[in-house]
């Protein structure tokens, strides 16, 4: 055990906590504070207790290096951690700490490399032996604030072998980042509140007390917390131990399981929660007092036993700790995070109200736990051992999210949407020569924002995409007993992916397939040709004249097609006259990681069947062939004029996913065409195409349904439908002159503002921002900030602007998406572009460094560049700001630039025949 608080009365907590060294406690965070501030990021200011190191090239010495030394491999932590809900004298929130680490010297050594940042220590840290051979005299202390290690000389060295303990005690500022052990703030019955809560992934435990910040470095960890009586304290494991007093109450937790630190969480609130009990195992739903009464945790509290359930079955490995605990917290950069034992959420992926919430929030909700649940396991019992490999983690709980929420919500055919939500989002991210491999190797993701650009689109959608395809290609019976087999040789401990797609012991012809897609970029194309039967495949790229950064071989669908004949189905269907009439559909239900090209004379067959037969395609293949031909079409693989074609029989199409994937390729038309003479046709051609559906309107129960209610009155109402204007706006005027009753269905609520905000002028806009300051579910405020952005007066568009650089009217965790919003309304796309540009130091430092979504931000305002004067407004806002940085947002601007130059490509070749289609569509 380690070196803390051993006091057994209250009036000794009082005593020690609240009156030794509080002066000392402001003014160090003083110290700290003005660090924070200081216009030079290399250096610290020296306190007593260390000195910082000074402003040099970089070197060889191992504090100039991202990664730890393996010399020192910790055991256990005691962390004790006191986060004060009141602002100090000064007006800062802070947190004061001691931690004891015992570790294990593997190689000898005279230097401790511990990271810690924006941390100053109030008392000179001590070395202890727990050995029979004395520590060493700590020589020095320098900190470094570049690489973020404190590092501790010593006059000499440690033993291998032995194991010593190192002990600090330090103070924080609890600012309101939403990194590390941070604060988040609400208003409740007019008054305001503070959670002291945690964000450490990737690498933020550093920010909370000093550590081995590195997956690999797992460890026991006892912590405990000081807070106020009012409060209530929780952290990974249950509480141990609470010792109550009048001013003070310390919680002590159980040690938890051997874990990562940047899986920790601990949390003070006054929080209310429900619960209920599953073969012993405590199941929790925390949130605000306010929102527990009003029963909008109920539904995470009742899918989330089913999920454990199976997915205990689905590992073979019963769940490892006592209790699950998840909170919903009002201030969370994430949408949430697996921490062992207690998951945190925004409001918006854990609450739920079955009156005012959406069936779209609803799916969302049970996929997202899903997802966290599925990490206990995978991720957490066994966990990656660096950041390269981080699909092994989040692409694994991207795919069997839809596994537990369909065990939760059978009714919902829910694992059918992984077609739209990965498999084609991600395609058109991997379709980038800028892309990347799912593994990367170790040296090439060394620094902190490095570390933040992994997680994206790449490792969560293709890794999902890629073991959903194995699981097809192995068949889940296999794929299941290999990853239990894993989990069980793993269990504790860290893993890689080591040169092998998958990290586990495969066969070595399924080794060299999944090689090929996890350690190449990008997917290829096949292409069939039903004349002569010949399959080909090649890399494909949106820009065939763009030159991948990391070329690839692509040779590994043919093995696949050995191996799963099933993805390539011959259809024949015999003519009244007895002529013989074949067509060809490959890759049935997409389960296969790539896209499908053939033959003219095939695709003009498979027009036919669409347009006179649709449902002899399956419906995930329906949406596959238009998604299919239009991406085919962009790479100039295809004339644009056949993608379009396959749109023609959605007129009498009535299914989610097909008018899905031909509503997310029109909007690229959108995108490129809104501001050319191009639009009008368009309109009345998508008006027509909507307008069955739209009378259809159907109710059924069936999620997808649901969800095409939504695009049916989005779309209807976007392109003039006098029908469908006439009714969105007068529910919204019924709901202003009422404002107590919404007469608004859940479901339609997101497209009605939107639409009626978009068709009024000022009145509309700030009688929905009063709604939105007033709204207490989050999901309804979701709606609305979401809609507010839809307004065409640019005047309100630019004060909404000026309102995201405002925490107190935008959180600053909805700030980045509220400034994407309003980029993709087309008149607010020039105000947002001009806004980010003008604010941009302001921006990449509040989320530029730590901010997983942060690349979201430069993409969402880019993406309707398709000029050479925008692609050099673009260049020019990389070349000026590369001074500043742009974090984890690195490699979206040279995404945007790629982007760019191809949309200027298509543009020059399509416009004319898009215009004439428009026009005069050709029906077969």
């Amino acid at each position: 055990m380690g070196k803390g608080f051993h006091i057994s009365k209250t009036v000794g907590i009082v005593g020690i906590v609240l009156g030794a060294g509080a002066l000392a406690t402001i003014i160090a965070l003083s110290v700290v504070y003005s660090q924070e501030k200081s216009k030079n990021e290399n250096e610290v200011k020296p306190t007593d207790a260390a000195t910082s190191a000074p402003t040099t090239a970089p070197s060889n010495e191992p504090w100039d290096q991202w990664r730890l030394p393996q010399t020192l491999s910790p055991q256990t932590y005691n962390v004790t951690l006191w986060p004060r809900l009141k602002p100090d004298p000064t007006g800062l929130y802070i947190f004061t700490g001691m931690s004891s680490v015992v570790f294990r010297c593997v190689e000898k050594t005279n230097l401790i490399l511990i990271h810690s940042n924006k941390l100053n220590m109030t008392k000179q840290p001590t070395l202890t032996a727990l050995g029979s051979k004395p520590a060493p005299t700590i020589e020095s202390i320098v900190m470094h604030t570049k690489t973020q290690y404190m590092a501790i000389h010593l006059k000499d060295e440690l033993a291998a072998g032995e194991s010593y303990e190192l002990y600090t005690e330090f103070v924080g500022e609890l600012a309101d980042d939403l990194g590390g052990f941070y604060r988040s703030e609400y208003n409740e019955t007019g008054v305001k509140k503070v959670v002291a809560t945690t964000q450490m992934q990737p690498t933020d435990a550093r920010k909370a007390f000093p550590c081995f910040d590195e997956p690999a470095m797992k460890a026991v960890f006892y912590i405990t917390l000081y807070h106020d009586p009012a409060t209530v304290a929780l952290s990974n494991d249950e509480v141990n131990v609470t010792a109550d007093g009048t001013l003070v109450t310390r919680t002590t937790f159980a040690p938890t399981e051997v874990m990562s630190t940047y899986l920790l969480a601990f949390i003070v609130s006054d929080f209310g929660f429900i619960e209920q009990n599953m073969d012993k195992l405590q199941i929790r739903i925390f949130a605000r007092q306010e929102a527990i009464n009003a029963g909008q945790g109920e539904y995470a509290l009742n899918v989330t036993g089913p999920i454990l359930k199976f997915f205990e079955k689905y590992y073979n490995v019963p769940y490892p700790l006592p209790k699950s605990d998840q909170i919903a917290l009002p201030d969370f950069n994430a949408g949430a995070m697996e921490n062992w034992g207690l998951i945190t959420y925004r409001e918006t992926a854990l609450l739920y109200d079955e009156e005012i919430s959406s069936n779209g929030n609803k799916e969302s909700i049970v996929t997202i736990i899903a997802h966290e649940l599925a990490h206990q396991w995978f991720g957490n019992l066994v966990t990656l051992r660096w950041w390269n490999d981080l699909w092994l983690n989040e692409g694994f709980a991207s795919y069997v999210e839809y596994l537990g929420a369909d065990e939760a919500e059978p009714d919902w055919n829910v694992k059918d949407l992984i077609v739209l939500n990965d498999v084609h989002r991600v395609f058109a991210i991997d379709a980038l020569a800028s892309s990347h491999p799912l593994s990367f190797k170790e040296e090439e993701i060394q620094r902190p924002e490095q570390i933040n650009e992994v997680f994206d689109t790449i490792s969560y959608s293709k890794g999902a995409s890629v073991l959903r395809m194995l699981s097809d290609f192995l068949t889940e019976t296999v794929f299941t007993q290999g990853l239990q087999t894993y989990l069980d040789n793993f269990k504790f401990s860290n893993t890689a992916v080591n040169g092998t797609g998958t990290g586990t012991s495969l066969p070595k012809s399924v080794q060299e397939i999944m090689d090929r897609w996890v350690l190449q970029m990008g997917f290829p194309v096949v292409t069939i040709n039903t004349t002569t039967g010949q399959i080909t495949q090649e890399h494909f790229l949106l820009d065939p004249e763009s030159k991948p950064d990391r070329p690839s071989e692509f040779k590994y669908v043919k093995k696949y097609f050995e191996r799963k004949k099933k993805s390539l189905l011959f259809f024949t269907k015999r003519k009244p006259r007895g002529q013989i009439f074949h067509w060809v559909l490959a890759n049935i239900n997409v389960t296969g990681y790539y896209r499908v090209n053939y033959d003219n004379d095939n695709w003009q067959r498979l027009l036919n069947v669409l347009q006179n037969s649709r449902q002899s395609i399956p419906v995930i293949n329906r949406a596959q062939l238009i998604d299919d031909a239009f991406n085919l079409a962009k790479a100039g693989i295809i004339e644009t004029t056949l993608a379009l074609r396959t749109t023609l029989f959605l007129n009498s199409e009535t299914e989610y996913m097909p008018w899905e994937a031909a509503l997310d390729n029109l909007d690229y038309f959108y995108l490129m065409f809104d501001r050319t003479e191009v639009y009008g046709p368009m309109q009345s051609y998508v008006g027509r195409q909507v307008k069955d559906l739209f009378d259809y309107f159907t109710s059924d129960n069936k999620c997808s349904d649901l969800y095409n209610q939504i695009n049916a009155l989005r779309v209807a109402c976007s392109t003039g439908n006098e029908e469908c204007k006439t009714l969105i706006t007068g529910w919204f005027q019924q709901w202003m002159a009422n404002p107590n009753v919404n007469p608004i269905k859940a479901n339609l609520r997101s497209t009605v503002y939107c639409s009626a905000i978009a068709a009024g002028g000022e009145g509309e806009w700030n009688f929905a921002w009063e709604m939105f300051e007033n709204a207490t579910i989050a999901s309804e405020k979701d709606k609305l900030r979401a809609a507010l952005a839809c307004a065409t007066e640019p005047w309100l568009l630019n004060r909404y602007l000026k309102y995201t650089l405002d925490p107190e009217k935008i959180r600053k965790q909805d700030a980045t998406s509220t400034i994407i919003s309003i980029a993709s309304n087309v008149v607010g796309q020039p105000l947002a572009w001009d806004f980010v540009r003008a604010n941009w130091e302001y921006i990449f430092k509040q989320y530029g460094g730590g901010s997983f979504s942060f690349s979201n931000l430069i993409n969402g305002v880019t993406k309707r560049f398709s000029t050479q004067f925008e692609l050099q407004q673009l260049i020019q806002f990389r070349d000026d700001n590369t001074h500043i940085g742009f974090g984890s947002g690195t490699l979206a601007i040279e995404q945007s630039i790629e982007r760019t130059n191809a949309n200027i490509k298509w543009v020059e070749k399509n416009q004319e025949a898009v215009l004439e289609w428009f026009k005069k569509p050709s029906y077969l």
